[in-house]
């Protein structure tokens, strides 16, 4: 799994997220411990209303630079959003008022379950593949698992049983056609 993300996994991802819609406006940031060689590292994610992940990091601390640090990496990328909805976390409290002035800022346990709930298909990837090795190698394998594991995985609690065919569908045409771009 690890040889083919890092041969393969780029690639796919950049093409999922270069097809993608926009991201939406309001965004849900959270952080969660991952354990990489015994050594305890925050894996910060952004996720947007339609639980789309827009990005991920990997980062030894979990303090006010290091939010700072991922929120300016988003906002280059996505723009300025209108709603930050984390959890209370109070290291996000300067580094949104600095970047994101006028974006409304929701520090509440409970606004939070949408993020909560991307961890989980991370915290299962982790478990079959025996822990991550190390910090370089959870980011590129993170970014590419995640884009695709969206694409893949449609939210089937939203979905008819025809419609989730027909997404399931789509998806394997898309990915045919991004491994025959890869080839040419």
């Amino acid at each position: 799994m690890r040889k083919w993300v890092n041969r393969f996994g780029r690639h796919f991802a950049d093409c999922i997220k270069r097809d993608r819609p926009t991201a939406a406006d309001k965004w849900h940031l959270d952080e969660v411990v991952v354990p990489i060689n015994g050594v305890k590292q925050w894996l910060w994610r952004a996720v947007d209303a339609n639980g789309d992940v827009l990005d991920i990091l990997v980062q030894p601390r979990r303090n006010a630079k290091a939010a700072k640090r991922f929120l300016a990496r988003l906002i280059a990328r996505f723009g300025k959003p209108r709603v930050v909805v984390t959890d209370k976390l109070r290291s996000y409290i300067k580094p949104i008022r600095a970047l994101a002035p006028e974006a409304d800022h929701r520090a509440h346990k409970g606004l939070n379950n949408r993020i909560e709930g991307s961890h989980r298909p991370t915290r299962k990837r982790e478990k079959v593949m025996g822990r991550f090795k190390s910090i370089r190698q959870t980011q590129r394998f993170l970014v590419a698992h995640d884009q695709i594991n969206t694409m893949f995985r449609p939210r089937r609690y939203r979905l008819s049983t025809v419609s989730y065919r027909h997404a399931r569908s789509d998806a394997f045409n898309l990915w045919h056609g991004y491994a025959l771009e890869m080839t040419a």
